[in-house]
């Protein structure tokens, strides 16, 4: 075979876009696969690294410093959790009694995937060190859903079918009182069957609706 019959291989150069995002997203998973594992004091950036076959010195070109690392893989995990919000309009059943108890479900099993259960832990974990990721928490993943369930209440009490000062706290409240014991076993490890949710979740749905209706 001679020089004008040899096939030509693949020069290398530059990753593509598509490539290079790739990269970036196996860099943020893997920070958080190590920073939950380590946790923020023991975790460098050094091993992060060699996890992805990358070298510290491509790492700190991106990210100066460890905190600025933990943050944005905290808050790529944080944007992948959140709820969509035409997934959030889908919650919305034939009566104030389905629609909560949609949402209700849809947070709870939204905990048992397994980019939801590194999420809850690391900001368990770490938010009282970094009281940034919590807020963000809050905002991009928990404010779609209070916004819609503060605006179904909104519509309820406008109607005289329930007795709110606050639409919005009792959003929240509603959340924090259906949502946030079966959460709480889930992410400490311990086993909740799908029945027992449900359970849950339904007696949170009836003792909210009884104590909001107009006496």
């Amino acid at each position: 075979m001679d020089a004008m019959t040899m096939p030509l291989r693949p020069r290398a150069g530059r990753p593509t876009r598509e490539q290079a995002e790739a990269r970036h997203a196996e860099l943020l998973e893997a920070a958080l696969d190590h920073f939950l594992d380590k946790g923020f004091d023991t975790a460098t950036v050094e091993a992060i690294a060699a996890t992805v076959n990358m070298t510290k010195r491509t790492v700190y070109a991106r990210y100066p410093d460890k905190v600025s690392l933990f943050r944005a893989a905290v808050r790529r995990a944080i944007e992948q959790f959140a709820t969509p919000p035409e997934q959030v309009t889908a919650m919305r059943g034939a009566t104030l009694e389905e629609t909560l108890l949609n949402i209700g479900r849809l947070r709870v099993q939204q905990v048992t995937t397994p980019q939801g259960l590194k999420l809850q832990r690391i900001i368990n974990t770490e938010s009282y060190r970094f009281p940034d990721i919590f807020t963000s928490y809050y905002e991009l993943a928990a404010m779609p859903v209070i916004r819609f369930l503060t605006e179904l209440l909104r519509a309820e009490n406008a109607a005289g079918r329930l007795a709110l000062d606050d639409p919005q706290l009792a959003a929240n409240v509603f959340m924090a009182m259906v949502t946030s014991g079966p959460v709480r076993i889930i992410v400490s490890g311990n086993k909740i069957s799908p029945t027992e949710i449900d359970r849950r979740v339904e007696f949170g749905v009836k003792l909210f609706l009884n104590g909001a209706r107009p006496r």
